[in-house]
């Protein structure tokens, strides 16, 4: 599939690793324990190695000791991996929908906006939080996470470029047919 421009430009819709991109950062759809897990998470913490997981320790420690809220974002190194930064961020596990899953979904999408903006990093990686383990059905999800980015950028000059990373095609589609 190729990519897809929106926003003017500052949104690209693509499909591929995450891991792989070369950006200021990439977004990591975390667990509140920073330390590792499956999906998205287990394969930045497998592709960054051990430098991502002692500061995710030293975070732990200083400022998060019960773990990392749903909703808000932390930075960290990308150790071995091509981008600059990973920006861990805590989506809602879906219960629903009634249970305020869209303003913490939104809210992991702005604060990790918020995160690459204080860098002043010229871009930055979304996988698609929360859809995977934690159920958030996809195209809900699509909604608000077109609706936060532009939002954002309404406001913002940086970051200049946001991707959307979709590991599948399928998935790339439902976002785009979804936000149509």
């Amino acid at each position: 599939m190729a990519d897809t421009e929106l926003l003017n430009g500052r949104l690209i819709v693509t499909t591929g690793d995450i891991t792989t991109m070369s950006t200021g950062a990439i977004v990591n759809a975390a667990n509140s324990s920073l330390m590792g897990g499956g999906g998205v998470d287990g394969a930045i913490h497998r592709s960054g190695g051990a430098a991502i997981i002692e500061e995710c320790k030293r975070i732990r420690q200083s400022r998060y000791p019960d773990g990392l809220p749903t909703g808000e974002a932390v930075m960290t190194t990308a150790g071995n991996m091509p981008a600059r930064h990973v920006i861990h961020t805590v989506g809602p596990v879906w219960h629903g929908g009634g249970s305020g899953e869209a303003e913490q979904l939104s809210s992991c999408y702005r604060r990790s906006l918020e995160v690459a903006a204080e860098l002043s990093l010229k871009d930055i990686a979304f996988p698609a939080i929360s859809t995977g383990i934690y159920g958030y059905p996809k195209d809900k999800a699509a909604l608000v996470a077109f609706a936060a980015v532009q939002d954002f950028l309404e406001s913002s000059e940086l970051p200049q470029t946001v991707y959307f990373v979709f590991y599948s095609p399928g998935d790339a589609r439902v976002f785009l047919d979804t936000i149509g």
